[in-house]
């Protein structure tokens, strides 16, 4: 597994973990990356520090830069950010527990479930952008997952 740091053209900066980094382009070329803040698709890669070891004597520097739209007194703590990501994953992780994995059949499920053609019941996949957007024009109610998710089939 790799994990890359993301950004949206929102600005908006998020890690996500993958196979590999081929696992990520090909993500990125069918446009499955999707901002988890605003929903924007046009993703690319962040820049990212490397992960070294400070020496003991070495002097602190901010993690997070201030800007005009995020003063440094307004900005939150890496460790607040990390904290609050592990919680949204976790809390994602134990809903996920009680849906079923339906793949790419999402749409086609959901539908059903709304019109009444299937049983309701909690269920996850996949659908394209365009795909959710319709679903929600037509009063289905979905929302994007906030943490990516491993199909399944793709697991060791």
């Amino acid at each position: 597994m790799i994990v890359f740091d993301l950004r949206c053209s929102g600005a908006h900066v998020f890690e996500a973990w993958f196979a590999s980094s081929s696992a990520y382009e090909e993500q990125r070329d069918r446009r499955l990356l999707v901002c988890p803040v605003c929903g924007d698709s046009d993703v690319v890669k962040a820049l990212m520090a490397p992960n070294v070891a400070a020496k003991g004597n070495a002097r602190q520097v901010p993690a997070v830069m201030p800007t005009a739209a995020t003063p440094a007194s307004d900005a939150p703590s890496p460790a607040v950010i990390k904290a609050a990501m592990q919680a949204i994953a976790a809390i994602q992780a134990q809903m996920l527990e009680k849906s079923e994995w339906v793949g790419r059949a999402f749409v086609d499920r959901a539908r059903a479930m709304h019109s009444g053609e299937a049983d309701v019941a909690p269920i996850h996949g996949q659908a394209t952008r365009a795909e959710a957007e319709a679903l929600i024009e037509e009063g289905v109610p979905v929302a994007p997952l906030l943490v990516p998710v491993v199909p399944p089939e793709a697991l060791n």
